[in-house]
């Protein structure tokens, strides 16, 4: 199927994947009881979706345009990239808002890699590009739910000792 011929279901299907995967996540940082947990995730990978479709539409509506009337193409200018470049740069300041220094120690990092992933995600489905999104989701849950315990249990201020299946 053609990526910028969609139609309602199709953004139906794409708003929900990304629902999906979103949810996935936040239940994981909601479970954790972290900032940004299941509704915030849910958010962000909806409402990237949501931006990109819309920028997938503009492109529809261009390239129809122009098929109706190839003078129009001097005249229509569109970008794939413009929009979803600005979801990235507004969820980074939305991540950044969850970093807090306190008590000479810096937390929040890894909730704002999650929400700025978590946008990712959401491009991802936007776009149509489902099995880069699935594939994320579940790499995502996987260094968030198993690496994060091991890194915790291994590698916390107490017990810096290395694992051994990471001992050079």
């Amino acid at each position: 199927m053609d990526r910028y011929m969609i139609n309602e279901v199709e953004i139906i299907f794409r708003v929900c994947s990304a629902l999906l995967a979103g949810g996935i996540i936040g239940w994981e940082r909601e479970k954790r009881g972290k900032a940004a947990g299941f509704v915030t995730n849910m958010l962000v990978c909806v409402g990237a979706a949501a931006i990109s479709i819309i920028q997938v539409l503009i492109i529809r509506d261009s390239l129809e345009l122009i098929a109706a009337n190839p003078a129009n193409a001097l005249v229509f200018k569109s970008d794939l990239s413009r929009m979803t470049a600005q979801i990235v740069s507004g969820v980074g300041f939305l991540g950044a808002g969850a970093i807090i220094h306190e008590k000479g120690s810096v937390k929040g990092i890894t909730t704002a890699a999650v929400i700025w992933v978590v946008a990712a995600i959401g491009i991802a489905f936007g776009m149509g590009f489902y099995l880069l999104g699935t594939i994320v989701t579940v790499i995502v849950f996987f260094v968030i739910y198993t690496l994060k315990k091991a890194e915790l249990h291994y590698m916390s201020k107490r017990n810096l000792n290395c694992p051994p299946f990471l001992e050079d």
